[in-house]
Parts: C-alpha cells; structure tokens; sequence
C-alpha cells in the first residue's frame, strides 16, 4: 500500500488534500503531520512513499526539512505545495531537494491525481 505523508500547519488544508487523493485513491494510507518534528517521527516509524510538504511551519521551513527528510530519505519524493507561488520560491524548493512545486492556488484535484499517478501507477476508484 502507497504511504503519503501530508505536512501542513493548517489542518483544514490537511483534510481537503486527504479528501482529494482519497476520492480518486482510496487504497492510500494518508498520515498528517502539523510540523517538522511529528513529521521525522512518523517518518521513522514507516519511511513514506511520498511526502507533501508546506512551507511556513511552526520551527523549521519547508525547505529545511525538505532538505533533511532527502538527507535521510533519498529515494522519497518530496512536493512541496504552497500559497507561496513565486520563482524565488519555486527555485528553493528545487535547490532544497524537492521533485515537484505546487501551488495551492492554482493546482487542481486533477493535476495532483496527475503528479501522484505519475510516480505511482494506482488505479483510481471505479
């Protein structure tokens, strides 16, 4: 079974994104982390298949923890979805490990379906 880590402070976020992956996939196994702490620790517990990663957390950024959970975990990619939509974002996302940028505001429930399928070849839901 296909593990997603979703780190995001913002819970509401957290449950829209599960909703939206759950919809098209229920077969994921979806955890949720509020910040960069709880996120390593559920890391270590089951390293993830895919991590969906906010910028602005309490304590560490984004990026830094981008950069560790890809020092640790090199083989997992990293996406990072933010409000933040600029270049200079979307360059340090890229320069901090990640594999992919989202912007929350403009990305649909179809294109995060896409990006998922991409890496993994699930079936959706009839």
């Amino acid at each position: 079974m296909t593990d997603i880590l979703i780190v995001d402070d913002n819970a509401a976020f957290r449950r829209m994104l599960r909703g939206i992956l759950h919809s098209r996939l229920p077969a994921l196994n979806i955890r949720e982390a509020p910040e960069g702490d709880s996120a390593l620790q559920a890391a270590e517990k089951k390293v993830p298949d895919l991590i969906f990663m906010d910028i602005r957390l309490p304590g560490e950024n984004g990026f830094e923890l981008t950069k560790r959970f890809k020092t640790r975990y090199p083989g997992v990619p990293v996406f990072i979805m933010t409000s933040f939509d600029s270049p200079e974002y979307r360059e340090a996302a890229f320069q901090s490990g990640a594999d992919n940028f989202l912007s929350k505001q403009v990305s649909t429930p179809e294109d995060i379906f896409q990006r998922v399928t991409t890496l993994f070849p699930l079936h959706p839901a009839a």
